[in-house]
Formats: structure tokens, C-alpha cells, sequence
């Protein structure tokens, strides 16, 4: 006999104007969410528990740990807008985004398995070499299906608060998982062993997280309109992204909270331990600290949501900052022992954490929309994607360098530390966080985009269909529809490859410009990407010594240089067909007139 199943359900009527009120179901809501229960209650062993795991339990050095980390990150970046790209190119009876979600998730949770799981025969070396592989392999999987999911979220619903509801159903989703487990992996680690106790989290939790993501695949239909509509070029798209002003200054507030990003989890473990060294097993007091910091975000996320819809994403984004920024400056001043009162800061830096989370995705798809006004094409997951990278970039020297220093000051595990040591992690673990959220906080104030101007946005894509001009509300331009500029949509795609500075002197100098320019930083690319990585090669000679912070920082250069060696090969490319096939000169002054 089969069991009964519900149909699937339909995410969104296909309005033709995002000034309509697009209500979506709260089973739409729930499906689209519930991953993130596993996803984040994942991300907390990852960010927190792993590298002590490793360095305490495992004995890997600290700084092979941190490379590790590097090469796992810098890895991981350059999959993320190819995996944009990807989905956005994607033509299947599933849609766009559901196969690749379908694929991603069970080798995530296989991977997150395997992490959590070395071989007890591995010494420091050979666990550390385990442990960069599956850290590659996981970033892998994760971000095929994360990039697609992003994509989903930002085009399930076009209005402006309707997203609010969606990405805090999501936010709660993920903060819940944040809160279990904040608790359950250091209890089971207490009473069962560490290896044991992560052993069996990371089996439910990534079986768990497959589970939820192909519910999401059945239940969740992307909208058809928009998979219909032509992809664009990948390189062409990172430049036309990177115009987009309201985006350029987003990203830089989130690139510059990733800076130090994730200091608090990798640190709070070392924090707790051996700065505020509380009565009994750390690792139950971290489970305590942890429990309270991600309740209270918890808690907090409804009053967020009405704020947030009362007076604007924007003017909720900039409170948020303020619990998060103060909180991580008043944990400097902690006493050793006061576990009351670094309790107390926790709940008041902890106030604001969900808010960050689902206003994030929400401010992003509004910016997302701004792009269609601009270029006429939806985006989503190389947005995504881009968003993905740079701020990946931007955590790993928080991932990393912290581990560096203290390797370098002489930390040694499971044994009381010196006082530059312990200064070090309080310095860390403290000043750093807070410097960033006063930077970033000063460059949020600047984001263009409120609900008003929003509003004018969907009406300008609006007057684009009918084939009229419309006002860019952020610039107070007037813009033509896309068709309406002057060059043909592929024409002006694939000039896009090239800056506006090179575009100009091939004007001046002819085609074989762009094929000079391409070829000299595709070999400057390759060469900081070779050097770097022979630098690392000649530097760590054993995965059982401690390699220094050189090799760390050098390991990111590495990283971003192969990025670049991509994108410049791209580029390459295309400056060899325009030098065979050169485009007429007049085209060429109408694209630059457009750009």
C-alpha cells in the first residue's frame, strides 16, 4: 500500500508587476526554511567546535589547522560564482535551482560526516592533510546547493516586506538549529568522548539536512518566467554586478564584518577555556554560553521582523549594530571567573544576531532587483555567487590568522597559557569584532536603498516592459530599456568582458589591445598564484610542526590569484575572437555611452 503524499505546492502566482502584493503560503515559508535548521546547526561545530576538536584532541598544530582552513576557503571561492553561473544556465523538467539542490545536500552531509570522523590510526600529519581534503570537499557540496537556494529565495516573492517574512521564517529556521547546537555538541562530546560525540551529531545532522532539502524539492516550484529568461556571459556578469552601486556598498559592509567574521566561534572555545577559565568542563559552559547568546537572537527575531517593516530594512540594519559592536567591546573588560557577567554581555551581543541574518538575504534581493532596472536580466544566484566570494575571501584571514598568532605567541594545548597568550586571545577575541562593526556600521549608513525607493525600482522595471524610459531613483538618471540603447544585448555582453579604459584605447590602437592587456594579467595572475604556492611548498615541510603565518597569508594570495588566472583566461578568450572579428568602431562609442 503507498503512503498518501500532498501535492506539491506552488511557490508564487506569476504577477507581471513587482508593485503587486505577492503573499506566499506558509508552507511555501516552512519548506523553503526548515534546511536551515540543519545547515546552521552544522555551521556551529564547523565555526566553533572543529578547530579545537583538531588541535586539542586530534594534536594537529594550530597553523596546520589554519591552513587547512585557507586552502579550503580559497577553494571554495572560486566555486561560488561558477556555480552562479551554473544554475542560472540551467534548463531541466526540475527547474533551475531544485537538481543542483537535490545533489548538493547529501554530499555536504557526507562530507560534514567525514570531517568529524578521521581515521584513529591518523597521526597530526596525516589527520591534518583529512582534514583539509574534507574541508574542500564539503565547501564543495555546500555551495552547490547554496548558491541555487539563494537564487530560489530571491525570486520566490518581488515584494519588498513579503521577503522580510521569508527570510525570517528561514532566520528562525537557522537560528533554532543555532541554538541546538550550541548545546548538544559539547554535551555529547562531555559525555560520550569527542570523537564519539561529534561522530554521532554530524551523522543525524547531515542525514538530516538531505532529508529537508529534497522535502524542499518536492514541495517548492521556482517560478517559470524566470527560467525562461536568456543567461548571461559569466565575466561580462561579474562587471555588470560590480556597477551596481547599491551592491558595491553592501558588499563592503558585510566584507568588512567577514574580516573578522568568524573570530568569536573559533576563539570563544580558547576564550572560555583558558582567559575566563570557569568551575568544571569548559566544554559545558561553552554550551551554556552559546545556548544563551543564539536564545536570545532567537527570541528577538519577531521584534526585528516588526521593526524591520515599521520603520525600514535599512534603519533596523544600522540598530542591529549596535547591541553586536558594544557587546564585543565590553568582553575585553571580563574579569577572569566572571562567568555572570560574560553571560550578561552574550544576551546583549546575542540581542541582534537573528536580525543581521534574514535582513541580509532581504536587502540583497531588493539590490537584485535594482540590477534588472539596470540591466534588464534577473540574476539571483550569480549574485549570490559574487556575494559568496567576496565574503569568503574577506573571513578567511579571521579563519586563520588568530590560529597564526597564537601559534606564534607560543600557545600550547591543554595546559594553562602564558599572559601574552592569554592577552592575545583577548585582544583577539574582543577589539577585533568591535573595530570592524564601527567601520562597517559607518558605511551602512550610505545603502540607497529604502522601501520608497524600492517602489520607484519595480515601477521603472515596469515602464522597461512597456518599452518606455524610467528614472533610476538612486542616480536620478533616465534609462532606456535594455533593447533601447544603441548596441544589440549580445554585442554589448561581450564587450562587457573589457573595462571602459581598454575598450577606449582599442579605439585609439586597435583590437590587439585587448589581447596585450588580457595576457599580461593573466601572467601576472598566474605568476602570484605559482610564486605563492611554491612559497607555501618550500615553507611547510611537515603537517607535524607548526608552518608559521607567512605560509597562511600566502596560501589566500595563491588563492586569489588562480581566481584571477580564470577570469583572465575568459577575457583572453574573448580579446582573440574581437581580434579576428573586431566590432565597428561606432558600436563600440554606443557601448561605452550605455556603460
Amino acid at each position: 500500500m503507498q503512503p498518501a503524499v500532498s501535492a506539491p505546492i506552488e511557490a508564487t502566482t506569476e504577477a507581471p508587476s513587482g508593485n503587486a502584493t505577492e503573499r506566499l503560503s506558509l508552507g511555501v515559508k516552512l519548506a523553503f526554511g526548515a534546511p536551515a535548521f540543519a545547515g546552521a546547526a552544522m555551521a556551529i561545530p564547523l565555526a566553533i567546535h572543529l578547530t579545537i576538536f583538531y588541535s586539542d584532541v586530534i594534536l594537529v598544530p594550530l597553523g596546520v589547522i589554519a591552513l587547512a582552513k585557507s586552502l579550503g576557503r580559497a577553494f571554495d571561492a572560486l566555486t561560488d560564482p561558477l556555480m552562479g553561473w551554473v544554475t542560472d544556465r540551467t534548463r531541466s523538467r526540475w527547474g533551475r535551482r531544485r537538481p543542483w539542490l537535490a545533489l548538493g545536500a547529501p554530499g555536504a552531509g557526507l562530507a560534514f560526516l567525514a570531517m568529524f570522523a578521521p581515521p584513529e590510526a591518523f597521526g597530526p600529519a596525516a589527520a591534518g592533510a583529512w582534514l583539509a581534503v574534507m574541508y574542500i570537499v564539503y565547501s564543495i557540496f555546500q555551495t552547490v546547493y547554496q548558491i541555487p537556494q539563494y537564487g530560489l529565495g530571491a525570486e520566490l516573492s518581488l515584494d519588498y516586506r513579503e521577503r522580510n517574512s521569508l527570510f525570517s521564517v528561514e532566520q528562525a529556521f537557522s537560528v533554532a538549529g543555532t541554538l541546538f547546537a550550541s548545546a548538544i555538541p559539547g554535551l555529547l562530546a562531555a559525555q560520550l568522548g569527542a570523537r564519539r560525540g561529534y561522530f554521532w551529531f554530524a551523522a543525524v545532522f547531515g542525514g538530516l539536512l538531505a532529508g529537508l532539502m529534497w522535502n524542499l524539492v518536492y514541495r517548492v516550484r521556482e517560478r517559470a518566467s524566470f527560467a525562461t529568461r536568456p543567461p548571461n556571459p559569466l565575466v561580462p556578469g561579474v562587471r555588470r554586478v560590480l556597477r551596481n552601486r547599491a551592491f558595491r556598498l553592501l558588499v563592503t559592509v558585510y566584507m568588512i564584518g567577514a574580516l573578522t567574521g568568524a573570530i568569536p566561534g573559533t576563539l570563544m572555545p580558547y576564550f572560555v577555556t583558558y582567559v575566563l577559565e570557569p568551575e568544571g568542563q569548559a566544554l559545558n559552559w561553552i554550551s551554556l554560553y552559546l545556548f544563551l547568546y543564539f536564545g536570545t537572537g532567537l527570541v528577538c527575531l519577531p521584534l526585528w521582523v516588526w521593526l524591520a517593516n515599521k520603520i525600514g530594512k535599512k534603519a533596523a540594519w544600522l540598530f542591529s549594530f549596535v547591541s553586536g559592536g558594544t557587546g564585543s567591546l565590553a568582553l575585553f573588560f571580563v574579569p577572569q571567573g566572571d562567568v555572570v557577567l560574560f553571560g550578561a554581555i552574550l544576551v546583549w551581543a546575542g540581542s541582534s544576531f537573528a536580525a543581521r541574518l534574514f535582513l541580509a538575504p532581504s536587502i540583497q534581493a531588493d539590490v537584485i532587483d535594482y540590477d534588472e532596472l539596470l540591466t534588464g536580466k534577473r540574476r539571483e544566484a550569480q549574485y549570490g555567487g559574487l556575494w559568496s566570494i567576496t565574503t569568503k575571501f574577506a573571513v578567511i584571514p579571521s579563519l586563520t590568522i588568530p590560529l597564526a598568532v597564537l601559534a606564534t605567541y607560543g600557545y600550547e594545548p591543554n595546559v594553562p597559557q602564558t599572559e601574552e597568550v592569554r592577552l592575545a586571545i583577548r585582544s583577539i577575541f574582543a577589539l577585533a569584532p568591535a573595530t570592524t562593526a564601527l567601520i562597517a556600521f559607518s558605511f551602512a549608513c550610505f545603502f540607497p536603498i529604502t522601501e520608497p525607493v524600492h517602489r520607484a525600482i519595480q515601477s521603472g522595471i515596469e515602464a522597461h516592459r512597456r518599452g518606455e524610459s524610467a528614472l533610476d531613483p538612486i542616480t536620478g538618471a533616465q534609462l532606456a530599456p535594455p533593447r533601447d540603447r544603441g548596441v544589440g544585448e549580445d554585442a554589448g555582453w561581450f564587450l562587457d568582458h573589457f573595462s571602459r579604459g581598454e575598450l577606449r584605447r582599442t579605439l585609439a590602437s586597435g583590437p590587439l589591445v585587448l589581447v596585450r592587456d588580457a595576457s599580461f594579467w593573466l601572467a601576472v595572475s598566474a605568476a602570484l598564484c605559482v610564486g605563492c604556492t611554491v612559497f607555501v611548498f618550500e615553507t611547510v615541510r611537515s603537517l607535524s610542526a607548526e608552518p608559521g603565518l607567512l605560509p597562511v597569508l600566502a596560501l589566500v594570495v595563491a588563492g586569489l590569484g588562480f581566481n584571477a588566472v580564470v577570469f583572465h583566461l575568459v577575457r583572453l578568450r574573448a580579446a582573440l575572437v574581437h581580434r579576428k572579428q573586431p566590432f565597428d568602431a561606432g558600436i563600440l562609442r554606443a557601448h561605452l555611452r550605455s556603460a
